[in-house]
């Protein structure tokens, strides 16, 4: 599908987020108790990289609520692409920049938002 049908499906046809190319990255971590600050922390690490590299658009880290959500952090980021993020990731794994917390489980995948108000 061509930029310019995309263009149209969202004008035309209630589609308004076909209009942009952009991916969402949702990431879900599961923190082990007492390795939060050390989860956040490796989290900035990521971004401080992350946000160099070509594609990149932003990125939130966001806090449950509730002190026992089985997410207790989930990072939520905007790339230019699929393409753009796989290759920054690629980068930041050789450059060794995230480093590794016993028991962090994390649960990444990207999205297209289908629907928008």
């Amino acid at each position: 599908m061509t930029r310019l049908t995309k263009l149209f499906t969202a004008l035309f046809l209630g589609a308004p987020a076909l209009a942009s190319a952009d991916v969402t990255l949702i990431n879900v971590f599961e923190v082990p108790q007492g390795r939060e600050e050390a989860a956040i922390t490796a989290w900035e690490a990521a971004r401080d990289f992350l946000r160099q590299e070509p594609g990149y658009i932003s990125t939130e880290l966001h806090r449950s609520l509730s002190p026992d959500a089985r997410f207790r952090l989930i990072n939520v980021a905007k790339w230019q692409s699929p393409a753009a993020f796989e290759a920054a990731i690629g980068r930041m794994q050789a450059a060794e920049v995230f480093p590794r917390i016993e028991g962090l489980v994390s649960t990444p995948a990207l999205y297209s938002v289908i629907r928008a108000d």
